[in-house]
């Protein structure tokens, strides 16, 4: 072979392995970018059923309320109906639960707007105890991060003693 035809073959084909590489490069790029789309939409997905399933419960929580207001005014009925309401009661909030639902705790806690609405307040002589939650008067949840029903709550409210 002739050195000037060589250096033309060694030319081209430094040449091809460039566009060859870049075309990798490429290929690369789009593969990392279709994986970043793929696992934003399945967050996307996961986050619009994460949405719906709140949606669900809260208006299953509403039916489980009106038991609990119905079973309040018969606390101590244990006749087979109330005993019946009861187990219905405790069978939806089981299943509200098994799909991720959490019930908030909030008694003892300072107040956080974020997590509940306070509805009614409660003087107290206890400086420790002012804002904070004595009393859910309606049971606040939370799915994963986002709250899907704040609770209702009585804040505490500290009044000074008067001074003599």
């Amino acid at each position: 072979m002739q050195d000037p035809e060589r250096e033309r073959l060694v030319a081209e084909l430094e040449t091809l392995r460039k566009k060859f590489d870049t075309a990798v490069r490429a290929v690369q790029a789009a593969e990392k970018d279709r994986e970043e789309f793929k696992q934003r939409v399945t967050r996307e997905r996961e986050r619009m059923l994460d949405v719906e399933r709140g949606n669900v419960a809260v208006t299953l929580l509403e039916a489980i309320d009106e038991l609990d207001r119905c079973l309040s005014v018969s606390a101590q009925d244990t006749s087979p109906l109330a005993e019946g309401v009861r187990m219905i009661r405790d069978g939806l909030l089981r299943k509200v639960q098994t799909t991720g639902i959490e019930r908030l705790s909030l008694v003892g806690q300072p107040f956080d707007p974020n997590l509940a609405e306070a509805t009614d307040m409660e003087l107290t002589a206890s400086p420790d105890e002012d804002q904070r939650i004595v009393a859910e008067l309606r049971a606040g949840y939370r799915l994963k991060d986002r709250i899907i029903r704040p609770a209702r709550v009585k804040v505490a409210k500290y009044i000074a003693p008067a001074q003599a």
